[in-house]
């Protein structure tokens, strides 16, 4: 991983001048509003108004049009964090979008990407938690990115002060996400989709809303890169950082104008065909891209290397071509070894069976789908396209190990994987996470 948190915090001066602004007195931040203009922001979007007022930038919705307004940096942020002050003038929903895009939608720009929600009107107010503007949001049954600690988003919701200036914090650190109001914790999870985009101020579409932000500050702590398995040298894709046990099962090739690796054995094959990292990971994100066309997968992490016909042992983020995508499962060893520990996930009925059918609705048939793993610690979470479906402590299990791409053995195995990326996490990134 590509780490820049040095070399970016010896130039954050400099970039504070380029915007017009000052750094602030807090340590390392820099302003992203010099209180004068809109220097350094771009409207992109609908038609609300965005002005420069006693120092703060005042959003106004005009009434009755269709469309979402942000007032967006110009530049893209990575790995960072972020604080403002804002005041909800007059009530209307809003949010501040960041780690986000842009993409055409007819005459305009629309913005897209994550969203710290600022919501002024419902009880308890949603301020704070993460929505995916005009991506995953409202799909799926689901609204948020993230459940809320209950006790977290009282305490939250009873610090803020309507009419008057409240203080949200965003931070995001490789995959993870956090979000403070009033300095109490809200928001906090991983999500892979974006490691780095700009920020925008929205004003939503509506008959009314406006409202203001001001010491609008940033700490950039560079951006966090996906260390990629498959890389292309000379013309030529080959492994990067892994090798392959059955050689011959693996070869790169073309599919659907893509380089892709295809994975295929017969039955008769009864040793697993395995890509497997070189190096062990301990704390991390990892994820892979695949269309399973027959027999059964997984995404091995944390796992060991054993005398055994399928090589490894620990925990596999399972690719099955049915309802059991994401799910964990524990591999055994050799038969002196401690057994697998089967799933781990399956401790509850009505949970077990509500998570199934969910991945179910997510999986693809016949097209490409996208698990991921994040461990931190005890902490293992695992998505399938862009979805949560696991997230477990297991205190008892491997905190170290290898990655590894899976074909199961004694089967008819035909699979291809268009990716197969990890986001290490060092020391000072966990301790960000965790604070």
């Amino acid at each position: 991983m590509k780490k820049t948190f040095v070399m970016c915090l010896l130039s954050l001066m400099a970039a504070g001048l380029m915007l017009g602004g000052a750094a602030s007195a807090e340590d390392g931040f820099v302003s992203l509003f010099n209180g004068k203009d809109l220097t350094g922001w771009v409207v992109k979007g609908g038609q609300a108004t965005y002005k420069v007022e006693d120092g703060a930038i005042v959003g106004t919705c005009t009434p009755g049009t269709p469309e979402n307004t942000f007032l967006c940096t110009e530049k893209e942020y990575g790995d960072f964090i972020f604080k403002c002050e804002f005041k909800v003038i007059v009530p209307g929903n809003s949010g501040i979008q960041f780690r986000s895009h842009t993409r055409p939608q007819g005459d305009i720009e629309r913005v897209f990407g994550y969203q710290c929600e600022i919501d002024p009107v419902n009880e308890p107010s949603d301020t704070a938690r993460i929505y995916d503007e005009a991506r995953r949001g409202f799909q799926h049954g689901r609204t948020w990115m993230n459940d809320v600690d209950p006790t977290w988003r009282e305490e939250a919701n009873a610090s803020y002060k309507p009419g008057e200036w409240n203080e949200m914090e965003i931070q995001c650190v490789g995959t993870s996400i956090r979000t403070w109001l009033n300095g109490h914790p809200v928001s906090k999870l991983h999500d892979y989709y974006d490691l780095s985009g700009i920020f925008g101020l929205q004003v939503h579409a509506g008959q009314q809303g406006e409202i203001a932000w001001r010491n609008i500050r940033i700490k950039d702590l560079g951006t966090s890169q996906w260390q990629h398995f498959f890389v292309k040298k000379n013309n030529q894709w080959e492994l990067d950082g892994a090798y392959k046990f059955v050689e011959n099962c693996w070869s790169f090739t073309e599919k659907d104008g893509k380089e892709v690796l295809w994975g295929h054995h017969t039955k008769d094959e009864q040793r697993d065909g395995l890509i497997v990292s070189d190096l062990n990971y301990d704390n991390f994100a990892a994820k892979v891209t695949y269309i399973i066309n027959g027999g059964n997968s997984a995404l091995y992490f944390r796992a060991e290397e054993v005398d055994t016909p399928w090589l490894l042992r620990g925990y596999q983020n399972e690719i099955a071509g049915n309802e059991a995508e994401a799910s964990i499962w524990h591999t055994a060893g050799t038969p002196n070894d401690p057994p697998g520990r089967g799933w781990l996930d399956r401790e509850d009925a009505e949970k077990t069976a509500a998570r199934l059918a969910f991945a179910e609705e997510l999986r693809n048939d016949n097209d490409w789908n996208t698990i991921c793993t994040v461990a931190v610690g005890s902490h293992i979470t695992t998505y399938l396209n862009g979805y949560a479906i696991t997230d477990m402590l297991d205190p008892d299990g491997e905190k170290t190990g290898k990655l590894g791409l899976q074909l199961h053995g004694g089967a008819d195995v035909d699979m291809w994987f268009y990716d197969f990326d990890v986001l290490p996490f060092t020391k000072e990134m966990i301790d960000l996470m965790e604070r």
